[in-house]
């Protein structure tokens, strides 16, 4: 049978409108000068052989999650969310109690990759928020690149929520050598159970054509710390440069030491088992 290959992030968004207007200024942060529907999602993904994919509402679009669970509920085979939640507003006890109750919802997931953002780690605001996550089993992804440190306080504060690091834990605006040095403080929290890491992106980081050998040591260093249970392979295809088929070869054929069973679990069951995606 045929593995199973399940992309742990990818974005749709429309288009900013009348209708669905974006925070103002968002436009220059959108990977791409167009709107991604699930339609061109689905696309890409059978030509590159992707079963399923988690899709991860932008931030240009604002704290909003209509488009992403559209996709899901239109095709739930395919598609599940990591829905964004607005940490500027009240607290919502109710509302975080019924999130997992929205068709193709899986968690929630948090940008912290500016200073701006990351206040609501420090500054006691959002603990109501992980304490109501955790009492109900609501898994986070979280993209905080140079904030591991905030991260390990979360892990050791609330044993029981399932955390993923996004991309890696690195800077993804930066390349190889420089992007790959926080390596060791995001292997690290390997040590931590509920924590995870997504190997996403990786492709960006180098500076090299596929398959991009000059990330190769980081990813492995990054699965021996973290195993095959809790690395998860994916994409964030709207801001690579290569082919959907490269980010893919890159772990299925250029990683000699990625083999078996291990394999089949970074390039999909480990994410959907983490999150409980059936």
């Amino acid at each position: 049978m045929a593995m199973r290959i399940v992309d742990s992030q990818l974005h749709l968004w429309g288009a900013n409108s009348a209708a669905r207007p974006w925070p103002a200024g968002r436009e220059r942060d959108a990977q791409r000068p167009y709107p991604v529907p699930k339609e061109a999602l689905l696309l890409e993904m059978d030509l590159a052989g992707v079963s399923r994919a988690i899709l991860v509402p932008p931030s240009w679009e604002g704290d909003r999650n209509d488009l992403a669970l559209e996709a899901a509920r239109s095709h739930p085979e395919r598609f599940a969310v990591m829905g964004r939640f607005a940490l500027h507003e009240p607290p919502d006890l109710e509302r975080v109690a019924a999130w997992k109750q929205q068709p193709g919802m899986l968690g929630m997931r948090f940008t912290f990759h500016h200073e701006h953002y990351r206040r609501a780690l420090t500054d006691g605001s959002s603990e109501w928020l992980w304490a109501a996550a955790q009492q109900h089993a609501i898994p986070l992804m979280m993209l905080m690149p140079g904030a591991m440190h905030s991260l390990e306080r979360l892990a050791q504060n609330y044993p029981a929520l399932r955390i993923t690091i996004d991309h890696s834990g690195l800077p993804f605006d930066q390349k190889a050598p420089q992007a790959l040095q926080d390596w060791p403080q995001v292997a690290a929290l390997a040590r931590y159970p509920n924590v995870a890491v997504k190997v996403s992106g990786l492709p960006a980081l180098s500076t090299q054509a596929f398959p991009f050998r000059d990330v190769h040591d980081t990813a492995q260093r990054l699965f021996d710390a973290f195993g095959p249970y809790r690395t998860f392979w994916g994409t964030d295809l709207t801001r690579m440069s290569c082919t959907y088929r490269e980010c893919i070869n890159m772990f299925t054929q250029a990683l000699p030491w990625l083999t078996g069973e291990d394999l089949e679990w970074v390039m999909g069951r480990g994410v959907c088992e983490w999150l409980g995606w059936a």
